[in-house]
């Protein structure tokens, strides 16, 4: 049986506040970004994170953890997203002339596109978030069902315990 802690019930009653469509079961709505862009967006994390064997950013809902980084502690770079996401549409018009969309690319040519662009800053930029978004807590808008601490073995405990045994290793003493 799992324990609630205080801190993980106000926790969630923050994130309630915050976002009241988690206790609906319906996706937050974007703050920063409109919902093209998040779907082209979500596109390359998902390239980024795949879902080959396991949950992926898109299902760990990375969009909506770059969404609310854009509107809180990453709003200096929504500038870099602007120009960034301008320059990727034209290498997909220029590279696939066919094309109308990054989300509606094949996965060989997403990861075409993702390499034409992967030195660049606003790449460095996204791929950091979108491991941030898989990996942090789920409070702050993706990690969802903590899918991305599963795929690495993380235990959502509130206190970190030594392991058995490690007191009686010399010079561990206390």
């Amino acid at each position: 049986m799992d324990i609630i802690t205080r801190r993980d019930w106000f926790s969630t009653c923050l994130a309630m506040a915050a976002w009241p469509e988690l206790s609906s079961g319906q996706p937050p709505r974007f703050e920063t970004l409109d919902s093209a862009t998040a779907a082209e967006i979500e596109a390359i994390t998902a390239q980024i994170i795949p879902s080959t064997g396991g949950p992926g950013a898109r299902e760990a809902g990375v969009i909506y953890f770059i969404d609310r980084a854009l509107s809180t502690f990453a709003a200096d770079d929504r500038e870099t997203y602007r120009t960034g996401m301008a320059e990727l549409q034209k290498r997909r018009k220029a590279m696939f002339h066919d094309s109308t969309t990054i989300a509606s690319l094949s996965d060989q040519r997403q990861m075409l596109l993702i390499r034409a662009i992967e030195k660049s800053d606003f790449f460095e930029l996204l791929r950091t978030h979108t491991v941030m978004g898989f990996l942090g807590n789920p409070s702050y808008g993706g990690n969802r069902d903590k899918v991305g601490w599963k795929q690495i073995g993380f235990e959502d405990q509130m206190t970190y315990q030594h392991p058995f045994g490690y007191y009686d290793i010399p010079g561990n003493e206390k």
